[in-house]
């Protein structure tokens, strides 16, 4: 493919490098082993939101009318946005990496490793909650879960199973994904059969606007509906990327959106409302009341698996990114080391360890500078989104949103508001630590810069990626 622009012309706008990245596939990455557009569907379903488990605390802060408008609003304010960006992007740069590509392409390499480290440790933490909240679940019927040694051991078994899979390969994780999706979607289709003569459509449009908890309805819209742009990072690990993520972003949005708002649907349509009764596992509850005790346990079964899925699903995201920042040199060449699954084996162990470090921590909290973290990561994507545009709006897109340079900067106005709002809302100590975090980011990568001109630990960067920095490099 080519652009009609020289090196040469692309150097004297910045020193970032590339052309045009639409057929390049991911080093080492075995044809036979790549996934293919129904699992990658199900792996966004994951990465995004594993089923309607969680958005209970919507209706309780702002009763139903709002919490069904959200759902079905607040996605093109946020969603559409980011998996539009998602698409172009990752069809752009088709290698693991995903996203510290994308930033590192645009404001160059520190900033990309920035972006890794805050997304990574947001991912990480993100990932700690699933074995935790799996045993949450479970812990009602089996006691002996709720703490004490049985929990602790139960975690690390969990965790070590869930490993391994991931170590197995995506071909694994991918099926197992579309296995526990269909699982955890299949319940609320049970559910909604059943509802159907006990409907009230009266119940839908109850509002009070003058009691709303406006941070808690924000919170969980917000972190239900994001994380689109984590199948990044595994761009170079799918079949012909330029043609499967934009189809699999597409289905897997609808899949999300559907899957939050027909139990909402259900659940406030179906039964008397009580707002203080929506917290997280309601949905069991409302299963119990509508069909049983037996569609109870099949919803509890189905969140316990939800968990499983977000689990696998983001430890592969989270370890191809650190696969893909090593091929580009910005880590140690030992992180980009594959398995004989061709599955990033030093990414896995480092994530799985940071997964292991923080299940014993008090999450409300930690999650809340997660949250932090992710934001600050999503505002570093949207300025190199904008920036690409702007500095070479000719250059050939495999996927590209149908909208000019204006089009891209106004799509990206209401999400960073959004963010804006967010950040705002979060408490002093959350910002504190929050940026802690992003401090040892900006100190690290000058250490690891240093550690390599010593020769202490090897770096390289993989010859058959496009250089996006080198002053020399001539193109495709």
């Amino acid at each position: 493919m080519g652009t009609g622009l020289s090196s040469t012309e692309m150097g004297e706008e910045t020193n970032v490098q590339y052309v045009t990245f639409g057929d390049v596939s991911s080093p080492r990455a075995d044809d036979s082993k790549k996934v293919s557009v129904l699992p990658l569907i199900f792996l966004i379903f994951y990465e995004v939101s594993g089923g309607p488990f969680g958005v209970e605390d919507s209706v309780q802060a702002a009763g139903p009318l709002l919490a069904l408008v959200g759902f079905l609003v607040f996605p093109f304010i946020w969603s559409v946005p980011e998996a539009l960006i998602t698409a172009e992007m990752g069809t752009m740069f088709p290698e693991n990496g995903g996203y510290v590509v994308w930033v590192s392409s645009a404001l160059g390499p520190y900033w990309g490793f920035q972006q890794g480290w805050m997304k990574w440790l947001s991912g990480v933490i993100d990932n700690a909650l699933y074995p935790v909240l799996f045993l949450d679940y479970l812990k009602s019927a089996i006691p002996a879960l709720g703490g004490g040694l049985p929990r602790i051991i139960a975690v690390l078994a969990l965790t070590v199973v869930l490993t391994y899979m991931n170590y197995r390969g995506l071909t694994i994780v991918g099926r197992v994904a579309v296995l526990l999706g269909i699982f955890s979607i299949l319940p609320f289709v049970v559910m909604g059969l059943v509802a159907i003569p006990k409907l009230r459509p009266s119940r839908w449009l109850v509002v009070n606007l003058h009691n709303v908890d406006w941070n808690l309805y924000l919170n969980t819209l917000f972190w239900n509906l994001n994380y689109w742009d984590s199948i990044s990072t595994l761009a170079g690990e799918v079949h012909n990327p330029k043609k499967t993520l934009p189809k699999a972003l597409f289905y897997a949005l609808i899949l999300v959106v559907l899957g939050y708002f027909f139990p909402l649907l259900i659940g406030t349509g179906a039964v008397p409302l009580d707002r203080e009764l929506w917290t997280d596992g309601y949905f069991s509850d409302i299963a119990k009341l509508l069909g049983g005790v037996w569609l109870r346990w099949w919803i509890q079964g189905a969140a316990a698996m939800s968990n499983m899925g977000m689990f696998v699903a983001e430890m592969s995201s989270d370890s191809f990114q650190l696969l893909g920042m090593a091929e580009r040199g910005m880590l140690p060449e030992f992180f980009g080391w594959r398995s004989r699954y061709g599955t990033p084996l030093v990414g896995i162990l480092f994530s799985a360890s940071g997964v292991v470090l923080l299940s014993w921590l008090s999450f409300q909290e930690i999650i809340a500078a997660e949250n932090f973290l992710y934001c600050f990561g999503m505002i570093l994507e949207f300025i190199a989104f904008v920036l690409l545009r702007m500095r070479y709006p000719a250059v050939s897109r495999p996927y590209k949103i149908p909208v000019g340079t204006v089009g891209a900067v106004l799509m990206c106005v209401p999400p960073t508001i959004l963010i804006c709002i967010v950040l705002a809302l979060s408490s002093l100590k959350v910002a504190v630590v929050s940026l802690v975090a992003v401090v040892i980011g900006l100190v690290m990568q000058p250490c690891l810069k240093f550690v390599e001109k010593k020769r202490w630990i090897k770096f390289s960067i993989n010859a058959e990626l496009p250089d996006l920095h080198g002053a020399n490099q001539g193109g495709w």
